[in-house]
């Protein structure tokens, strides 16, 4: 489409994103959204010279939809907005740390307290995931937090740059964006294997 951005992959979205996070501060932190936002957000650590982990949130579906998301929950228990239908939220929390557990394997959550934590994601669409883990993230007790991506929708995005730092490559308004995938030749699913594979540090 003419006018918004094409990236061949995730890794190529990754290292291009790296540009508009030169000043970030000492040391900090990344942290990639599960599945999809890992694999960019390696490339950012990479650029940075900054250490990697991620980050497990779940979207909660409709008791009687459950493709139809009214919210997320963390791995640490932070659940947007906190109406959720409770059993819901239990089960995708369960799911959450599970996830979460196997993919870090024996390592627990990187420390951010005190420092600056760079939230990253493929692409955001309404911003509800991403809120929920941008709030985890200040509750773990980080300096600064960053929102990060390559790609946002106007709406999502102007909702959570209103009470965040927020950063995107590009900023893309309705109807032209109508889901993250549009903006990539390669979007293909990410293995929990290939995140856990990422977090060790195989590139």
């Amino acid at each position: 489409m003419a006018g918004t951005p094409q990236f061949a992959d995730r890794v190529d979205a990754g290292r291009r994103l790296v540009a508009i996070l030169e000043d970030l501060g000492p040391e900090p932190v990344v942290l990639g959204l599960a599945r999809g936002g890992v694999p960019v957000a390696a490339q950012v650590a990479r650029g940075l010279g900054a250490r990697l982990d991620v980050l497990v949130v779940r979207k909660v579906g409709h008791p009687a939809q459950p493709e139809y998301a009214l919210g997320a929950v963390s791995e640490d228990g932070v659940v947007l907005p906190d109406d959720l239908p409770a059993p819901a939220a239990a089960a995708e929390l369960d799911r959450a740390r599970a996830q979460a557990r196997a993919l870090r394997g024996a390592r627990g959550p990187l420390e951010v307290r005190g420092r600056t934590a760079v939230v990253i994601d493929d692409g955001l669409a309404t911003g509800h995931t991403m809120e929920v883990a941008l709030e985890t993230v200040r509750r773990r007790g980080a300096a600064r937090v960053v929102m990060a991506v390559p790609v946002a929708a106007g709406p999502g995005f102007r909702r959570l740059a209103g009470s965040w730092e927020a950063r995107a490559l590009a900023v893309v308004e309705p109807p032209e964006f109508f889901a993250v995938g549009q903006f990539y030749d390669d979007f293909g699913q990410v293995e929990d294997a290939r995140v856990a594979e990422l977090l060790e540090g195989g590139g």
